[in-house]
């Protein structure tokens, strides 16, 4: 195993991606939005297969969203998702400028939470935090 690190990802492989580790896929015009929107992305590739993902949204003040982070099951264990993760805080670390604070937000697959911690993440809810809280909203189509 001969494991890249690279900036590329298409469409088709962040689906594929997410489906191989049991998350629902996106609709191509969104999943495209999507990645060109993002700030920073990384992607593990074996022989050029995608075999992980990890990517950073911002708004370009103080906060950042760390998404969707994802190694293939067969991967998983192997120091994929620690390295990916190495880059991402390296890029986050890179735009604050001294003086300078971000707030950098992520979602931990149920489970994930310890491999998180090691980065310097907190479980909330916390008596100073509060409760880390999400909403997925979804608008019918008419005729349905």
């Amino acid at each position: 195993m001969n494991i890249e690190y690279t900036n590329v990802l298409t469409p088709e492989e962040f689906n594929a991606l997410r489906a191989a580790v049991g998350w629902d896929t996106i609709e191509d015009s969104l999943a495209i939005a999507g990645l060109e929107h993002t700030a920073f992305m990384v992607c593990a590739r074996d022989g050029g297969q995608a075999v992980g993902m990890a990517r950073v949204i911002t708004d370009c003040g103080y906060v950042v969203y760390i998404s969707d982070v994802v190694v293939r099951p067969g991967y998983q264990g192997q120091g994929i998702g620690r390295e990916m993760l190495k880059w991402v805080m390296a890029y986050i670390e890179e735009n604050i400028a001294p003086g300078q604070r971000k707030s950098i937000f992520l979602m931990a697959a149920q489970g994930k939470e310890a491999f998180y911690e090691k980065f310097g993440f907190i479980r909330r809810p916390t008596d100073a935090l509060g409760c880390g809280m999400s909403q997925r909203l979804e608008k019918r189509k008419e005729g349905n």
